[in-house]
């Protein structure tokens, strides 16, 4: 099984992330699961939520311990709640930004981790440029794929336009592909 955690700020869709993961999951033949955590915060603030992707039926429910990957779609959360809890130096990270892991100084942090498992992605300006808002969902999914190999790019497009219909999805798309490719680069 792997288990995903995505941390971000309520409004920027950590919820419907993990949601559209597992539904790329599904499209692959493969047993998925998401769920968020939060109680009545409003709109910026912090949220959690969960994907676990096997091959085979997933019985756990509660939360996830000691995730394989984290997608953190605010960088500002490394001030304020312990992103890394759990994840071993064998994980995934993806951070959602364009200063990299110096600028966020956690370059001694993410030594830990083996070549191209700790990845940052702008995936907010990718948004912006394709989408034309700040919502970095979408992108990061994309930058997921790249990254891990857990996840067809296909199944992913696919989810996304399964989720947002029309243009919106189009667009979405195109910003999970140009985060892919940001993240292979």
């Amino acid at each position: 099984m792997f288990q995903v955690r995505i941390h971000g700020r309520g409004g920027q869709g950590v919820v419907t992330a993990a949601e559209m993961l597992s539904v790329a999951a599904f499209r692959e033949g493969r047993h998925a699961q998401a769920f968020p955590s939060f109680g009545s915060e409003r709109t910026g603030a912090p949220v959690v939520s969960f994907c676990r992707i096997a091959d085979t039926e997933i019985r756990a429910r509660e939360p996830i311990r000691v995730p394989d990957a984290l997608i953190v779609q605010d960088p500002t959360l490394f001030h304020s709640v312990d992103v890394f809890q759990g994840l071993p130096d064998t994980g995934y990270v993806l951070v959602n930004t364009g200063l990299g892991f110096d600028g966020l100084h956690l370059a001694d942090v993410m030594a830990r981790f083996p070549k191209g498992h700790a990845r940052c992605v702008p995936a907010t300006e990718i948004a912006r440029a394709h989408v034309g808002r700040p919502v970095p969902n979408a992108a990061l999914l994309g930058g997921f794929a790249a990254v891990t190999g857990q996840i067809h790019l296909d199944s992913v497009l696919a989810a996304i336009r399964e989720t947002f219909p029309g243009p919106i999805g189009d667009a979405n798309a195109r910003a999970a592909t140009a985060a892919y490719e940001h993240c292979l680069s």
